[in-house]
Formats: C-alpha cells, structure tokens, sequence
C-alpha cells in the first residue's frame, strides 16, 4: 500500500513539473528550455524560424496581458450592474407604495397611471435581472478566454524552444544533458491543451452570446414600456452596433 501510495505521488508530481496535471488545471511553466547560447554563434539566415516563434511568442503573452485586463475590468463591471439591479428594486418598492396611495384615492385615472407605472417598474426590474446574467455568463467568458490566452502562450513559448532546438540539431550541435526528443513533445502537449482550451472558451462565449439576446430583448421591451432608452453598455455588441456602446431601443 505504502508502495502504490509512493507511485501514485510521483505520477502526480511528474506530471505537474511538465505543466500537466487535471483537465482543467491551470497551464504551468515548460518544463524544458534550449540555452540560447548553444545557437549564438549559428548565421541569422538559419534561425529565421527562431525568429518567427520568438515574435508569436512576444505577441501571446501581451494577448495573455489583454484577456487578464479585460477580466478584471469584467468583474468590476459586474459589480456595478448589480448595484443598478438594486436600484430597480428600489423603484419597484417605490411604484407599489404610489399605487396603494393611488388606490385609496378613489380616482382612477390616478390608480391607472399608478398601475402603469408598477407594470414598467417590474419590466425594467426583469431587464435588470437578464442584465446581471448577462454579465455573469460574459465574465465566465473571459475567464476561459483568460485561460485560453495563457495556454498559447505557452505553447508559443514551446515552439520557440523547439525551434532553437532544431536549429541546433542541424548544425550537428550536441550539448551536454539535452535531449533533442524533449522539445517536439513539450510542443506537442502544449498545443494539445491549446485545443482544449480553445473549445471551452468557445461554449461559454455561446453562453454568453445567448444570455445577451435574453437580455438584449426585456431590455428592448422595457425601454418601450418606459419611453425613454436605456443606453446601457454592451460590452458584447458587434462592432456596427458599438459605436455608442450602448443597447439601441426605439
């Protein structure tokens, strides 16, 4: 039992030392590097591809800085929209004391008007409630696509490090203590969770999409209700409709 109980912590350190470990673990730092020394004195012509992955590399991991950017200003976001949800509660409590006080009035134009106004209270407080949903599928969005940004940079990364490596195999450089059959595995694995993170930022960004349309249209028929638009941001609209930032209603 001690034995197994051995085995079994030395797979799970393995694998965590490699950047594995769970399906859904977050990516960790390659487990291999190729000196860069060990190609310093290889023409430029050879290391065009050397290069190459050094700029893809450079570029995802300011992609990486972006998508943590846009995830935390999400939360905040959040934060706010739940303040204005409140907020339409508050005019709900409101509209159903105007209406008790209409009642007792005895005037019906009154207790109309009253009613009226209790009905879009509760339209804008459903709007609210869509709004919150909205911004909690699109935050849970972001964080997979956080996730997914940081997975290819380091699979950027483990491509650079191959090709340094194949430049060094084919000037028939042999340095001590590295295996050539290291970097086309690493590059491989890495590329493998790319895919995967790849298609779960994917489902949450349909999420997202979907949870926007359910609030895109209570939010249309409230501000129709009300008479006057919202122009509250959007932060997923299409680009043709973002110029305003805002949801349009008529």
């Amino acid at each position: 039992m001690r034995l197994l109980s051995k085995l079994i912590a030395i797979s799970v350190l393995s694998l965590a030392a490699c950047g594995g470990g769970s399906d859904d673990s977050p990516p960790g730092p390659l487990g291999k590097h190729f000196d860069d020394m060990f190609i310093a004195d290889v023409g430029m012509d050879q290391k065009q591809q050397v290069i190459q992955t050094q700029q893809d590399w450079s570029v995802a991991k300011m992609e990486n800085a972006k998508a943590e950017a846009d995830l935390n200003e999400a939360n905040a976001q959040l934060t706010a929209v739940k303040n204005d949800q409140k907020g339409t509660q508050l005019a709900i409590d409101t509209a159903i004391s105007n209406k008790k006080q209409a009642e007792s009035s005895a005037d019906n134009n009154r207790i109309n008007q009253a009613a009226k106004e209790l009905h879009t209270a509760e339209s804008l407080k459903k709007a609210a409630d869509l709004r919150v949903k909205y911004y909690e599928a699109y935050r849970n969005w972001l964080k997979r696509h956080s996730r997914y940004t940081a997975e290819v940079m380091y699979w950027r990364e483990a491509q650079f490090e191959l090709a340094k490596s194949q430049v060094a195999q084919k000037a028939n450089k042999s340095p001590k203590g590295v295996d050539y059959n290291w970097f086309p595995g690493q590059e491989q694995s890495r590329s493998k969770r790319v895919a995967g993170a790849k298609g779960k930022a994917d489902s949450e960004r349909q999420k997202a999409v979907a949870a926007r349309d359910a609030w895109f249209k209570q939010q249309e028929s409230a501000d129709k209700e009300s008479g006057r638009p919202s122009g509250l941001p959007d932060p997923m609209a299409p680009k043709s409709e973002s110029a305003s930032s805002a949801a349009p209603s008529e």
